[in-house]
């Protein structure tokens, strides 16, 4: 930065005041900032202090608006409001600014009631609580409040609170943990679990001044952006604020050097996607000049590895999009088999059709001391999964989450068998997804293992890893052979994995534990807790799905979604049960048409099974309603209303969603009683990723949720929740 170059910064709550102002008014702000980075002088925008104040500015943005501007140091200002020009002179005394001694953030308070909140949604007014009885915080000390890192300048209005309502209007104006904390309390969430969950991730580093504004602006408490193209890309009609502003919590995981591999986890909506493409960001801007590829953005599902490129284009662009190879992973394993010449000219058969294939086998060959879904699943999640190249290493290997243990003349037995029909397919010409991988991992390994402790040439010349950062995102649906090829990809060291995920959310049959495969994240997990996609009434009833369930950590430890919350309101979901399936599809009508049967794309049904889906979609369409199809590459169209089963809507979002057909014998599957007896840790594994589906259908709605069954509902949907209907 030159010497003569004033530096302004843009606080997040200012961005969210600016959003609200005409176009020409937007266009006005930013014409502001330019000029006033050149000059601050100029006449034209009188800048000038408020009220004597040393440090709170006012300037002129046009005949309207007024800029409220905090002195940070010599030529550096940071935007902390745009008003009307009658509330800047009208009432000076209200505003107020202080560095919280917790997050060392600075925090500018508008101490006066302001409009319409920006946290809730419209709620209709039935749903609206009782007044409270007392304040809604009496059982908290001010010491504890501040001790959690509520805003000091609020300490006196939030004693007198005594409604959810009133709640409400404070957080309005509110620093962003403040919300964070109270609304946590407000919920019921116990004092040391807020501390650890909502605080600590947020406590600054080091020993707070609460004088020096010029450490606090640089911290990531301090929500601020100072780059002129992005502030006019998010002053854009088309610019989505997650690419300018994150969270203090998701920013400090950004930006944090790690040792080693980290992984990031979170319940739905929390984040978890842009926390890894801001890190892939981050990373590419520490990069040496080059026109390599040193980082991969990684994704089991190719749909969403389409939706990574397009979202780090919006938030790099082309020059950062250049360095970093954005690919799904079984595409990148099909690469690394290619590159060897190691596939021959096979064509590569869905993973869905193992069962079918082992079927076919058997029959052809006439063995029949092996059930064929048995003998799948081993050689899918043990034999290739674990990238078992021989019959000892399969002696050897553990088997978790394979449910009845083998004898060593059994596993001789099945490992023939393995080798048999890796045969039988090769002769057909075809091999799976699971076998490329499974390939790749053992090519990658192979080039690491002949190359290690070589120092720059080796027999194949200059010796590199393919890549110096790997990052994944949905880190839960990837296999233990991918992750053997990843970590073969990248030379252990600082920053080298990075991973995001929620094993809440996973729906394909991979269990793993990293460590065991190279990938140690112990002391480098965290957990986002915040939701920003559904309303607090959704969350509640998607949590209630959850009940009892154990989910693991990826790393042989549990995970639970302990202190996940949302600021957002909204109605509470509808649930309804119907006697038979035509009466339910009765429902689906009359609940789009109470929605005003909107086309716009914006409204979505989810059902179990394919058939459920065409007898909605023909039923629909007989009412002369617009219908789009979720196949696997996503949504046809934009418009009309979206259907799809529980498997199309992972990375999708709606504004409203029907979920039907949640019936006990569809959500679990009928078929996976026959393991209650027989496969006990097999049937709890299926019925996991059955309530895994319902919890990921029902989390992907915004505003309103539906949840219809015909029949007896299914066992996942609580009493509680059953009971409502009734209500």
């Amino acid at each position: 930065m030159s010497t003569g170059v004033t530096t302004l910064r843009m606080l997040d709550r200012a961005d969210k005041e600016v959003m609200k102002l005409t176009r020409a008014d937007i266009g006005a702000v930013y014409e502001f900032m330019h000029k006033f980075r050149h000059n601050p002088e100029n006449p034209g925008l009188n800048l000038k202090a408020l009220n004597g104040e040393s440090r709170l500015m006012s300037a002129r943005v046009n005949k309207d608006y007024r800029a409220l501007l905090l002195h940070i140091a010599a030529r550096d200002y940071l935007l902390v409001a745009v008003k009307h020009r009658g509330e800047v002179y009208d009432d000076l005394s209200r505003y107020a600014y202080r560095i919280n001694r917790i997050t060392g953030g600075i925090e500018v308070v508008d101490m006066a009631p302001v409009g319409d909140s920006i946290i809730g949604r419209v709620v209709p007014p039935e749903i609206e609580p009782e007044p409270a009885q007392k304040p809604l915080f009496d059982t908290y000390t001010d010491t504890q409040l501040l001790e959690l890192g509520v805003s000091e300048l609020l300490l006196p209005q939030i004693r007198e609170l005594t409604t959810e309502t009133q709640l409400l209007e404070l957080l309005d104006r509110a620093p962003q943990l403040t919300t964070d904390v109270l609304f946590a309390l407000f919920d019921g969430t116990p004092y040391d679990e807020v501390l650890q969950q909502v605080t600590e991730p947020v406590r600054a580093d080091e020993p707070v001044d609460p004088e020096d504004f010029e450490a606090a602006v640089e911290r990531p408490a301090t929500q601020v952006t100072s780059d002129d193209e992005a502030l006019q890309a998010m002053l854009g009609e088309a610019f989505e604020r997650w690419q300018i502003f994150l969270h203090p919590t998701q920013r400090k995981l950004v930006e944090r050097p790690y040792s080693g591999p980290a992984r990031v986890g979170g319940g739905p909506g929390t984040g978890k996607t842009i926390v890894a493409l801001h890190r892939v960001a981050h990373l590419a801007r520490q990069l040496p000049p080059g026109v390599d590829k040193p980082i991969l953005l990684t994704t089991f599902n190719r749909n969403l590895a389409a939706d990574l490129r397009t979202r780090l284009m919006a938030l790099g662009g082309q020059e950062l999009v250049s360095r970093v190879d954005i690919v799904n992973i079984d595409r990148l394993a099909s690469r690394v088999v290619a590159e060897a010449k190691a596939g021959g000219s096979r064509r590569v058969v869905d993973d869905n059709r193992v069962l079918e294939l082992w079927d076919e086998f058997l029959l052809e060959t006439g063995e029949t001391g092996w059930e064929a879904e048995f003998l799948a699943a081993e050689w899918t999640q043990v034999v290739l999964g674990q990238v078992l190249n021989s019959r000892t290493d399969y002696f050897k290997a553990r088997r978790p989450n394979r449910g009845r243990s083998l004898t060593r003349a059994e596993r001789d037995q099945i490992w023939q068998l393995t080798e048999r029909f890796a045969t039988w397919l090769e002769n057909r010409g075809v091999w799976t997804w699971r076998q490329v991988a499974q390939r790749a991992a053992r090519l990658e390994m192979d080039r690491t293992a002949q190359n290690t402790g070589v120092a720059g040439e080796s027999s194949g010349g200059f010796y590199r890893p393919r890549y110096r950062h790997v990052v994944v995102d949905e880190a839960q649906d990837l296999s233990a052979a991918h992750w053997k090829m990843l970590r073969a990809m990248v030379a252990p060291g600082p920053d080298d994995m990075f991973l995001t995920g929620d094993t809440h959310q996973r729906i394909y049959d991979n269990h793993v534990t990293l460590g065991s495969l190279g990938v140690n994240i112990r002391g480098r997990s965290s957990k986002l807790t915040l939701s920003y996609r559904t309303t607090r009434q959704i969350l509640a009833d998607a949590l209630q799905i959850m009940t009892g369930e154990v989910y693991d950590d990826l790393d042989g430890g549990e995970e639970n979604l302990a202190g996940y919350r949302s600021l957002l309101r909204g109605g509470r979901p509808v649930l309804r049960g119907a006697a038979t399936w035509g009466q339910e599809r009765d429902l689906i009508v009359e609940q789009l048409r109470s929605w005003g049967n909107p086309a716009d794309g914006s409204v979505a049904i989810c059902v179990p099974t394919k058939d459920l889906a065409a007898e909605v979609i023909s039923r629909l369409e007989g009412e002369g309603l617009a219908v789009v199809e979720i196949g696997p590459d996503g949504p046809k169209r934009p418009d009309g209303v979206h259907i799809g089963t529980m498997h199309r809507f992972k990375g999708l979002e709606y504004q409203r969603m029907i979920i039907a057909g949640v019936s006990d014998g569809l959500v679990p599957r009928q078929m996976i009683g026959r393991y209650r007896d027989t496969d006990p840790k097999r049937y709890q594994r299926e019925r996991q990723r059955d309530r895994s589906l319902l919890f990921v259908a029902a989390t992907r709605a915004r505003d309103e949720l539906a949840l219809f069954w015909h029949g007896t509902p299914s066992p996942f949907l609580t009493g509680r929740l059953v009971q409502r209907q009734l209500a």
